[in-house]
């Protein structure tokens, strides 16, 4: 928005046209808001006994240390990454409208979640099922929209390899049109898959948001590329015209997490709930979809995927041999039943979260 105000100026007000700029003044905005808010926010949501309710089946110690910690601090900085980034992005971009539908919408899907939690007093919530159906129509229904409208098309890029496309709209010759619509059914995988891994990492005290950070960082460089056509040439990655706006979103999504971080670092003072963690995730896979970097996601958000892997083995196993292959999933359970301390599980899985980051980031040089 401020770029439609400032720029008709001209001069120094030029400045404003660059997107590396704008997205430095988004991270610092969000992050400004964050931090200012929050102190009121706890001091409310504890007036309010408004406090994340333990699970009784996870570890001991949470049932002793976290109880009574307020719930549901993803909905400030989700406010404030969608203000963030209406005040500093395009907004005649209708990328950065889809990516924020998806993330408010399944933020609100937490965040029904969390107060059936809260009303109820009991962690069960919102039943499973409901949550898939809902991130699913939500997810469709965005993605439907842009492949009907044709702001999207059905290639699917393979990271590492030049020019390795797969065409779900033209997978053989003579193949029907409608087949594109595979792709949508891929991306809505990918919005799902990414909103409950991101879920699922949540269970320690600045793990989820920590390794958030790092991924969203990440692609907001990878939005700035594919929206620039010299860099994406260069590179051979594929081209997004409009996606380098995006990257305002993820810088702003940065500049959220860390306000948030600093209340949710060990020991937290404020949890995110689900109201952050879904919405967090798919922010992510939209990001992931529009840039063309599906794949890439599973390097960038390495955790999320050993998190989420480790609870389907745990599960898998169980049901089929009544045999635990962890002491307890997600896997950063197991570590604490291990004796690990929780700083020093969340200290080096954001350690490994920078290093695939880093590691995602190079492989651009490999096509």
């Amino acid at each position: 928005m401020i770029y439609y105000l400032l720029m008709p100026l001209g001069g120094v007000f030029n400045v404003f046209r660059y997107i590396t700029f704008r997205g430095a003044c988004a991270m610092v905005t969000s992050l400004s808001l964050c931090y200012m808010v929050y102190p009121a926010f706890i001091q409310w949501m504890r007036r309010r006994k408004m406090e994340q309710i333990i699970r009784t089946d996870g570890p001991q110690e949470h049932l002793e240390s976290k109880v009574g910690t307020p719930t549901m601090g993803g909905a400030v900085f989700h406010l404030g990454i969608a203000l963030t980034t209406i005040l500093w992005a395009r907004v005649d971009e209708p990328r950065v409208w889809m990516v924020l539908i998806v993330t408010l919408g399944y933020a609100l899907i937490g965040f029904v979640d969390d107060w059936k939690k809260v009303m109820e007093r009991s962690s069960d919530g919102l039943a499973g099922r409901w949550k898939l159906f809902w991130q699913t129509l939500i997810g469709a229904g965005v993605l439907g929209w842009a492949y009907h409208t044709g702001l999207m098309d059905a290639q699917f890029h393979v990271p590492f390899l030049k020019h390795a496309v797969i065409d779900f709209g033209a997978l053989w010759t003579g193949a029907p049109a409608w087949l594109g619509w595979g792709y949508v059914a891929l991306g809505v995988f990918v919005l799902v898959g990414a909103s409950n891994a991101v879920n699922l990492t949540d269970g320690l005290d600045g793990l989820a948001i920590g390794s958030t950070i790092t991924s969203a960082g990440t692609f907001a460089v990878l939005a700035y590329l594919a929206g620039h056509l010299e860099f994406a040439t260069y590179l051979n990655i594929p081209h997004v015209d409009g996606a380098g706006e995006l990257s305002i979103y993820a810088l702003a999504m940065v500049g959220g997490g860390l306000g948030f971080l600093w209340y949710n670092c060990y020991p937290a003072q404020l949890f995110m709930g689900d109201v952050g963690s879904l919405g967090l995730g798919g922010g992510l896979g939209m990001l992931a979809v529009l840039t063309k970097h599906e794949l890439l996601l599973a390097l960038v958000g390495g955790i999320f995927v050993l998190e989420t892997v480790s609870v389907m083995i745990q599960v898998f196993v169980y049901k089929r041999f009544k045999k635990r292959v962890f002491l307890m999933a997600p896997i950063h359970h197991h570590y604490e039943k291990q004796g690990w301390s929780e700083p020093k599980i969340i200290v080096r899985f954001w350690i490994i979260s920078v290093l695939l980051a880093l590691v995602a980031l190079s492989t651009l040089k490999l096509r």
